[in-house]
């Protein structure tokens, strides 16, 4: 049994200075702790709008997932709250332009 837990240990130790040195990289602990560790690689394309969004273009959106990225709730929150606001504002900018179009005579 305590040849077992002499194996477990140093398994354990061994798998302890592999992913600091994955993690370290040549660095310091001080470069670490004050920059942080590097930002995850992403596998979806940047997140693009166009100049004009509309509200099936926020419906469209997707971020990449991230070990310290935003709390999804809370991006959804955000994004359904702007995706009714830009649909809001291009029915009132309809209803507008309506309202604004000379209305046409009928002839007599």
């Amino acid at each position: 049994m305590s040849f077992f837990l002499v194996v477990l240990a140093i398994v354990i130790a061994a798998g302890l200075v592999w992913v600091g040195a994955s993690v370290f990289r040549g660095r310091s602990v001080p470069d670490v702790l004050d920059r942080g560790l590097e930002e995850p690689l992403s596998g979806l394309p940047p997140v693009l709008l166009p100049e004009q969004p509309s509200a099936d273009d926020i419906d469209r959106i997707r971020f990449s997932l991230g070990l310290r990225g935003y709390r999804m709730d809370q991006v959804d929150d955000v994004l359904e709250r702007l995706r009714d606001r830009i649909a809001q504002q291009d029915a009132e900018i309809a209803r507008l332009r309506q309202r604004a179009r000379p209305e046409v005579e009928a002839p007599e």
